[in-house]
């Protein structure tokens, strides 16, 4: 940024707006430059007050129907009761004050017929939707205007409606944003879109586009400033994202190619061995895949696919593949249940041929070595023995794969799985232990839409595995009320009859202990209002909007065993404070039917395999992602049968929470999943700015709905960075990169 938009609003605008500007994330001028308006409001035109939901902050064009001070009733004060309409539809606001001559003022100034902005949060008394002791402005009586011609020109704009709270309403943001904007010169604002890339497009420059959205003269001006910056925010991602392809396409490995058709190795062995017809899927992702490994650069490719859709085997084809070449690979997994998993997946898939040097071993054997925390003192000396000199091809682990103290005689491959549960700079280290840049593949079970794929993983290939393997007889979802007693003694009387057809059956909670803080279960309360009187706690102020408790693995499982429904069967419990030795007694318990109903947190969203589970019970689902809900759904049905997932919900029909579990139950296809879940939550939890505690990098941007725009820009961005890989030539593009990327961030958004 230059000093200018550098500059600290205590500076600029003065200590009493950047006090409340600073408590939304708006810091400097360029924060607040870049605090774009959420809509405009037209003051023709009402705002649809059937739309506002509870507990939401709202700022609304309305008009007033009626305004009424009383006193109240059971105690010493007064009320100012009004309601404002839309037409069709109204909303009530309410005042309070220890005398009624305060409200007077009130009541004038909101006259019937007059229009306003209200802000506040919706809330909800005796069945209506309220604004309690919100702000306001009159049109046309609170506007600042030097004389009658201006007052009608401002009253004719449209209204920008900026991100607000409590503490400062929308329309005391955009005297800040006028104050700081009006004086700005072309070179106060660099611009990261090249010259010659603007020229292509017809776009203005970043100084206009900010004139554009923040003091529109009419529609037509606004949108063209959005889209201007639309565009801006497609281009710099992606071409932070080339410069990264760019320096790792740059930077040498030894080819793996595969060995010629005929000729005898590991990978032959296997794919002969194999119980299964693999995929057309998975033939065309293992082609693209070897097929990169065969290049002397760095393979750098996504694999993602749907849940059951057979990546391990893609995997491990991968891996013997760099084996034969005379390589290791090692495979990163988030978590130790996951790792010990997918070691004991591997063996099982190799058989024999992870016997290498050992009696009855395949001739072309190797090892799988599994490298963990909790290993104990042999174990982990004979597996740090087995990756530092080769006998182990492929290695295992979690974090622990890290440590300075494993080595590896020549790591040609990394297998990063569950991509978004890692950092780059984990990843880094892991791939730092080769002698040279070793390929790289991550997957992820959770499917992402292809423009989320361009925009996040712009630097990776990316593969995509649609099919589910033959054999698998699917998933039916059912959602459970959670209020409804019968539907409730339904689910438990379906989990005893899956256990009794010799199926196992998940019981997944949010939390471990019943006493836990339950952040998530608060409704809008008193206490979220700004500068409200303290006798607002008064029986006739509204009431809270209230979400039960979230339930506890250790509750629900003495509640379980105790049921009737499942007596003489054995619960168990699995959660992330076990030790990792428990945890594995646990698993294998569950496997082996020691234990037939597992009550667990989402510890077993991913990579947990247990072909007998059949049935799956998600209490609180309305409070689970659809992401993660589909992960979970995931874990039951892996084996030849059919598999059941019963989504309870306290969610109200028609709040997103409960359109998240409707659309599970109608579908499990976990692309249109993806889909459905950006267009629910915003980019910056996709991206995980919510994660990092920082503001998103696309502001303007959606990526399901602006395809083309990300589309167009991504060829853009890439064609400037192959003709100038350092950006030398582009200072103000290199500078708004090192700005939204920086390690923080980035890490962040490798995370995504």
């Amino acid at each position: 940024m230059t000093d200018r938009l550098a500059e600290p609003l205590t500076r600029a605008v003065g200590t009493r707006s950047a006090g409340p500007l600073a408590k939304l994330g708006v810091e400097t001028v360029g924060d607040l430059l870049r605090h774009y308006p959420r809509r405009y409001g037209d003051p023709g035109r009402l705002t649809d007050l059937g739309g506002l939901a509870l507990g939401e902050h709202v700022t609304i064009v309305a008009q007033v129907r009626s305004a009424t001070v009383r006193r109240m009733r059971n105690r010493a004060g007064a009320i100012l009761e009004a309601v404002v309409t839309d037409g069709p539809q109204q909303l009530s606001l309410t005042f309070f004050a220890k005398s009624p001559n305060v409200l007077r003022y009130h009541e004038q100034r909101l006259a019937p017929g007059r229009h306003g902005l209200f802000t506040g949060v919706v809330g909800l008394y005796r069945g209506t939707r309220q604004l309690t002791h919100p702000d306001y402005k009159i049109i046309g009586m609170d506007d600042d205007a030097e004389d009658a011609e201006s007052a009608v020109l401002e009253a004719s704009r449209p209204i920008p409606i900026y991100p607000a709270s409590g503490s400062i309403p929308s329309w005391k943001i955009q005297p800040a944003v006028r104050t700081v904007l009006d004086p700005l010169r072309e070179e106060d604002v660099p611009d990261p879109l090249p010259d010659a890339v603007r020229e292509r497009r017809g776009l203005g420059t970043r100084l206009e586009a900010l004139r554009d959205v923040h003091e529109p003269y009419d529609e037509k001006q606004w949108r063209r400033g959005r889209d201007r910056l639309r565009y801006e925010e497609a281009f710099v991602l992606p071409a932070a994202r080339a410069q990264r392809r760019a320096r790792a396409a740059a930077a040498p490995a030894p080819a793996r190619p595969p060995r010629p058709e005929g000729e005898p190795g590991i990978l032959a062995d296997f794919d002969a061995a194999l119980p299964f017809t693999l995929t057309q899927g998975q033939r065309e992702v293992g082609r693209e895949i070897a097929d990169d490994l065969a290049l002397a650069r760095p393979m750098q490719r996504l694999l993602q696919g749907e849940v059951g859709s057979g990546k391990t085997v893609v995997a491990l084809r991968a891996m013997l593949q760099v084996i034969d070449a005379g390589g290791q690979a090692a495979l990163l997994a988030p978590t130790e249940v996951l790792a010990a998993q997918h070691a004991r997946t591997l063996r099982a898939l190799l058989g024999p041929l992870a016997e290498g040097g050992f009696l009855g071993g395949a001739e072309h054997g190797t090892r799988v070595a599994l490298l963990t925390g909790s290993l104990g003192a042999a174990a982990r000396k004979e597996a740090l023995l087995d990756a530092a000199s080769g006998a182990a091809g492929i290695v295992v682990g979690t974090h622990a794969l890290l440590s300075e103290n494993v080595q590896f005689a020549d790591l040609g491959l990394v297998v990063v799985d569950e991509q978004h549960r890692f950092g780059v700079e984990q990843r880094d280290a892991l791939r730092a232990k080769a002698r040279t840049s070793p390929h790289l593949l991550v997957m992820t079970a959770t499917p992402i839409p292809r423009t989320v794929a361009m925009t996040v993983f712009g630097d990776l290939e990316t593969s995509s595995l649609m099919e589910i393997p033959a054999g698998r007889s699917g998933i039916t979802t059912h959602v459970v009320p959670a209020g409804n007693p019968t539907w409730m003694e339904r689910t438990w009387a379906r989990v005893r009859e899956e256990v009794d057809a010799g199926h196992r059956a998940y019981v997944v909670c949010a939390r471990i202990h019943p006493d836990e803080p339950d952040a998530d279960a608060g409704g809008t309360g008193h206490d979220d209002f700004d500068d409200v009187p303290d006798f607002l706690l008064d029986p006739e102020a509204p009431d809270a909007v209230e979400r039960p408790p979230l339930r506890a693995v250790l509750e629900v499982a003495e509640e379980l065993r105790a049921h009737p429904r499942l007596a003489g069967l054995t619960v168990g419990v699995l959660h992330g404070q076990m030790p990792p030795a428990e945890k594995d007694a646990v698993m294998a318990d569950f496997a082996s039917g020691a234990v037939q109903v597992l009550v667990s947190t989402t510890v077993v969203e991913v990579g947990v395999d247990v072909p007998e589970a059949t049935a799956m019970v998600v209490l609180d689902a309305d409070r689970f992602g659809i992401s993660q809900l589909h992960q979970l759904r995931g874990r039951v049905g892996r084996g030849s049968a059919a598999g059941l997932c019963l989504l309870v919900s306290t969610a109200q029909p028609g709040t997103p929470a409960a359109t998240r579990v409707e659309t599970l139950a109608r579908t499990t296809d976990g692309f249109e999943l993806a889909t459905v879940d950006l267009e629910l939550r915003s980019e910056g939890d996709v991206l995980g700015a919510a994660q990092s505690g920082r503001a998103s990098s696309l502001r303007l941007l959606r990526v399901v709905k602006d395809a083309d725009v990300i589309e167009t820009a991504r060829a853009d961005a890439a064609e400037v960075v192959a003709q100038d890989p350092d950006l030398a030539d582009h200072p103000a593009l290199a500078a708004a990169i090192r700005e939204q990327l920086d390690p923080e961030r980035e890490e962040f958004l490798e995370r995504a």
